[in-house]
């Protein structure tokens, strides 16, 4: 019999997102089913993980050292478990080290060993560690003062990159360009770093960001989950950054080259369980830029992009578990040892509070500033783009051809407005080769981009068919985008859809792209001919989801919206989950009995509704959970306020 303890993060801001709370119910499933009892301890009621099932014990504490030292006093756990927690848990378990107590008390630091932590963490440790092992990282230094920084920047120039020791989300960071600029970042920088340290390095802007997902297990074996490519340069917080899964423009020699330093870097720190690791690349050459020795942001997205439970698969790692002996959960038949095999396209897209701030600083730099993120599946990146697009919720945000749309000084720094600036630009027929000068966005999307306003153009100019509308939908384009094209009303083109039968059909995330027959059903939508979503027998109901996270719509709604489909379930109905957020326990691939990934529009919604509808019997929605995303969905088309001005969409 053991018992473990599990340090969840705090409550959810931009750097701690709500993605570090959906790990933690994985997690203490994942530990009960080995017979582990689990002590939970966190702060934040709106989360799923403190309900009172979801652990043998849960405490709702502040995270300090002084009231964490009482509860393991009192619940005597063998271990702890700090790498789901994200950057507090990592923290943490520094502190509980340092004050003494893990050795007072007899606890074992599971997962990542404290040497490893101080290693990624630590900015001084990490450039040892990698010149250890052989591993090329950006000319750099560690200073503990103003002083120190003030010799280094006298030595190397400007710009340089600020990057302040354990903390999350870039907090106190960021990219000085001038004298005021550095002293005033390296001040922040200084105050923000638990141990005062920032590591001044060489700026990369404008160079190429790839992620890997790596896991290895207590006898050696890694694999990569996942390996994802920030549209964005580096320059912007991969937090703020539009993110592609798979990487779309690496050569296989690069993939395997950076894939195989990845692995390195794992065994080299001895990492059990799962890590996240940064890497910039201009052509060939690579630098290692930063490696999370713990399950983060990127991980959730890597978890829902793939379907493989980064999280589950580390909390049974960490137990003593190999790859090898842990299921996958989705297929039933392989094991956690087999890489997953993406047969789709995944892309990420930041949600921004400007609509609440018009007026704040739009600028993306080091420093994350989004408040939730969404994610979109489609068989293209083009169709994936749109998809996410129509995923933020935000009027005037899709990409449909018409207002004057932002200038192009929205193109040269990265800004939440620069992925409408680069469309505008190119309907105003702006040579590609000149955006891809002022942006450092690699060529391929850029003409990604430019097949989509081909098709914009040809909506605009021709006569509505059955093939223009098909090739139309196999880019992602909505009937309202299209009708607003078309000179059309939506409903028209629905119409016009169902007529020329063109529906939609929806096809599985399986991990290993249809080479074992998966048994839990996660879908995603597309216009192709097999539908691999018959409809659900027997009684069901939709759940709305609440979308992604931003000011005045949190987690809560998420909390609710899960709480609504384990009701059903309970019921013996069955419930079908409607979400397009990454971050949230709703689309876990085993919260409700069916999940849909798709955009939370009108559009989407109702295309669900008739594949899942039996005898010309429309199962029934649960609108009341999802916020106001779902009570906005349940009333119809409506006007909204933009958030970007020029953007204002055209209306029939």
């Amino acid at each position: 019999w053991k018992k473990y303890w599990l340090l969840a993060p705090a409550p959810s801001s931009s750097a701690r997102p709500p993605s570090l709370t959906t790990r933690e119910p994985k997690a203490c499933k994942a530990l009960r089913e080995e017979g582990v009892s689990v002590v939970l301890v966190n702060s934040n009621p709106a989360t799923i993980m403190t309900d009172t099932d979801i652990a043998d014990h849960v405490y709702i504490e502040p995270l300090t050292v002084e009231v964490i030292e009482r509860i393991i006093a009192k619940e005597r756990p063998q271990g702890i478990l700090p790498t789901l927690g994200g950057q507090t848990g990592l923290n943490m378990a520094v502190a509980l080290s340092d004050a003494g107590v893990l050795d007072r008390y007899n606890v074992r630091l599971l997962g990542t060993p404290l040497e490893t932590i101080r290693k990624a963490e630590d900015r001084e440790f990490f450039r040892n560690f990698l010149h250890d092992i052989g591993e090329p990282e950006p000319p750099n230094r560690t200073v503990n003062s103003m002083e120190e920084a003030l010799a280094y920047r006298e030595e190397m120039g400007l710009p340089l990159v600020v990057r302040p020791a354990y903390t999350l989300g870039g907090t106190g960071g960021g990219i000085a360009n001038t004298q005021g600029e550095f002293e005033a970042t390296v001040a922040s920088g200084l105050a923000s770093s638990p141990i005062s340290q920032v590591l001044l390095e060489r700026s990369l802007v404008g160079w190429k960001e790839i992620e890997y997902e790596v896991i290895r297990d207590g006898d050696d074996n890694c694999i990569t989950v996942c390996n994802m490519e920030n549209l964005d340069p580096m320059g912007a917080h991969t937090g703020d950054s539009i993110v592609v899964a798979p990487s779309q423009t690496l050569t296989d020699k690069e993939y395997q080259m950076l894939r195989s330093a990845s692995l390195k870097i794992i065994r080299g720190l001895g990492i059990e369980g799962g890590c996240n690791i940064q890497m910039a690349e201009p052509d060939s050459p690579y630098y290692v830029i930063e490696v999370n020795p713990r399950v983060s942001r990127s991980s959730a997205l890597a978890s829902k992009a793939t379907g493989y439970p980064i999280a589950r698969v580390s909390a049974k790692i960490a137990v003593g578990k190999r790859l090898h002996e842990i299921p996958n959960a989705v297929t039933g038949k392989t094991g956690a040892a087999f890489e997953p095999a993406l047969d789709y396209c995944v892309v990420k897209i930041p949600r921004w509070p400007f609509d609440k701030f018009p007026n704040g600083d739009r600028q993306i730099t080091t420093q994350m500033k989004a408040t939730g993120e969404v994610m979109a599946i489609d068989r293209s990146f083009e169709a994936a783009l749109q998809k996410a697009i129509r995923s933020l919720e935000i009027e005037g945000m899709a990409t449909d051809g018409h207002g004057e749309g932002p200038d192009t000084r929205n193109l040269m720094e990265p800004n939440d407005l620069r992925l409408w600036a680069l469309m505008a630009a190119l309907r105003r027929n702006t040579p590609p080769e000149e955006l891809m000068g002022k942006t450092f966005i690699d060529p391929w999307f850029i003409s990604a981009m430019q097949r989509i306003v081909n098709m914009e153009r040809r909506l605009l100019g021709e006569t509505l068919t059955p093939d223009l509308l098909y090739r139309a939908k196999r880019l992602g384009f909505s009937d309202r985008q299209v009708g607003t094209l078309a000179d059309m009303l939506p409903e028209q083109v629905r119409n016009l859809r169902h007529d020329w039968n063109l529906r939609p059909v929806y096809k599985m995330v399986d991990t290993c792209a249809a080479e074992f027959e998966a048994v839990t059903p996660y879908y995603y939508s597309t216009y192709e001919e097999e539908n691999e979503a018959l409809p659900l027998p027997g009684k069901k109901a939709i759940v709305i989801g609440s979308g992604p996270i931003r000011i005045g719509q949190g987690i809560e709604f998420d909390y609710c919206s899960v709480h609504a489909a384990w009701a059903l379930s309970q019921a013996g109905v069955s419930s079908v989950m409607i979400n397009s957020n990454p971050e949230t326990v709703s689309t876990d691939f085993d919260t409700s009995d069916r999940l849909y990934f798709e955009p939370l529009d009108e559009e989407a919604v109702r295309d669900i509704i008739d594949n899942e509808t039996v005898d010309d019997v429309p199962p029934p929605s649960v609108v009341q959970f999802g916020g106001q995303t779902a009570i906005n969905l349940s009333q119809g088309p409506g006007p909204r306020r933009s958030a970007y001005p020029g953007l204002q969409r055209r209306c029939h």
